[in-house]
């Protein structure tokens, strides 16, 4: 089996996907990379591209048509690693939110820790958030709040997207059957692997958001994470999800 990779979805995230497919690189841990772009009109898939040239064995491109959300983008890159026999398989942003130096720590959390998924968690030891509007600091953690209330999971930061999956949770779950694409589809991947029993353990990391580039937060996101919670928990009671 290949060990590690690392997905890493893209829109517009030029300024961004050199320096962060270099941070990767760098690690003492052999990640590969995946990048799944949605046809970046800034040409990120032509930087891409330029990367491969000198990273040809371990950085591979998926291109997509168009902007598809991030859920689908993920499901992608997760039926791309299983196809290949990738062990484990890491969720990623672009914008240097995620420190790529804490994948080593997720890595650890499941090949050592017997965690069958890591997050890298802003809230299990306090809120380690670092230039977010005291706003948006809020709403994430109270949704976490949210989130815990509704399902019954006790994960602190229930809408993480710094993750690292071992390979049997994203065999045991019908990626087909994903719905969500914002931040109701992390919730959603969590809700799932809780349902199946799945050990879920939270590494604490600092989360520092972006300098270069431009959020993909919007208001429809926050909808579908709000009512998505209560169709997943609703699902799960007549045995549906």
């Amino acid at each position: 089996m290949n060990c590690g990779l690392v997905i890493i979805p893209t829109y517009n995230e030029i300024e961004n996907i050199e320096s962060v497919a270099r941070a990767v690189f760098s690690l003492n841990k052999p990640f590969h990379v995946l990048i799944v772009d949605d046809n970046s009109p800034d040409k990120t898939a032509d930087k891409v591209k330029e990367l491969q040239k000198e990273f040809s064995a371990n950085l591979f491109l998926e291109q997509r048509e168009k902007k598809a959300g991030l859920g689908t983008a993920y499901v992608h890159g997760f039926k791309w690693a299983l196809a290949r026999n990738y062990e484990f398989v890491f969720e990623m942003d672009a914008d240097f939110s995620h420190n790529p130096i804490d994948l080593e720590r997720l890595y650890d959390a499941c090949h050592f820790g017997g965690a069958d998924l890591a997050i890298g968690s802003r809230y299990v030891t306090g809120v380690n958030v670092v230039n977010w509007p005291l706003s948006r600091v809020l709403l994430s953690y109270f949704a976490s709040v949210y989130v815990r209330m509704i399902t019954g999971m006790k994960i602190m930061d229930a809408t993480a997207g710094f993750i690292c999956y071992s390979r049997k949770v994203l065999e045991s779950i019908n990626l087909d059957k994903i719905k969500f694409i914002g931040y109701a589809f992390q919730i959603e991947m969590k809700y799932r692997a809780f349902s199946k029993h799945f050990n879920i353990q939270e590494v604490p990391v600092i989360f520092t958001d972006r300098t270069k580039g431009q959020s993909k937060m919007s208001g429809s996101i926050i909808k579908e994470a709000i009512f998505g919670v209560l169709t997943l928990r609703i699902k799960k009671m007549f045995n549906n999800l």
